[in-house]
């Protein structure tokens, strides 16, 4: 009886974790699979009409939990305006607004969380977040200029980042686009095997 209790406890944890484990991936499969679906619309797409017909889905890293990290949020009192360069050579207005400090495999990181002066002027994406990033990756298994991550202004003092959900500027796709290039604060030294690899394998 102890011992088909003890089993039965160890499975429910067991099933517990899986459980979760599941939503989580879930989770990153609709984003993956939201990602895709924009890029087969061709009035959001920055794909061309022939290249729509040949897409298929993005290439991903493995999903892996790890590179989900919860990220001390730490509001800059007296923001800089930053001119940032783009692919296309245009300038793009971006206000500094928090430190996002946190740890990844152990090793603590540091990334400029910046705001759009034009996009918090739409009720839609008034509490939109930019985060760009390079990392040891960049150039070589991901798109050269960076990737990007979307997030939204915390209630609190932290905010979770999930570099699962790092995805490739339009730019990557078209050079009909305007797209921020990250800049050197924000290049992490280490590898960020996670969210979309290089737009190259972008088609079956």
């Amino acid at each position: 009886m102890i011992k088909t209790a003890l089993y039965t406890s160890l499975l429910i944890i067991y099933c517990g974790n899986l459980n979760a484990q599941t939503d989580y991936e879930k989770e990153i499969l609709t984003f993956q699979s939201d990602l895709n679906a924009e890029y087969k619309n061709p009035e959001e797409s920055p794909l061309t009409l022939e290249e729509i017909e040949q897409f298929t889905t993005h290439t991903f890293y493995p999903i892996d939990e790890n590179y989900r990290v919860k990220a001390s949020f730490e509001r800059i009192a007296n923001p800089i305006t930053i001119d940032f360069q783009t692919s296309s050579g245009v300038v793009k207005k971006y206000d500094t607004y928090a430190l996002a400090k946190f740890e990844l495999f152990g090793k603590p990181y540091q990334l400029t969380v910046y705001q759009s002066q034009s996009l918090r002027e739409i009720p839609e994406y008034k509490d939109y977040l930019f985060l760009p990033i390079t990392d040891y990756t960049s150039g070589l298994e991901t798109y050269g200029a960076g990737r990007y991550i979307d997030l939204r202004i915390p209630e609190g003092d932290t905010i979770i980042i999930d570099f699962n959900k790092a995805y490739n500027p339009f730019c990557a796709y078209s050079p009909n686009y305007s797209c921020p290039i990250p800049p050197e604060n924000n290049d992490l030294k280490t590898e960020i095997k996670a969210g979309v690899l290089s737009p190259i394998s972008h088609r079956n």
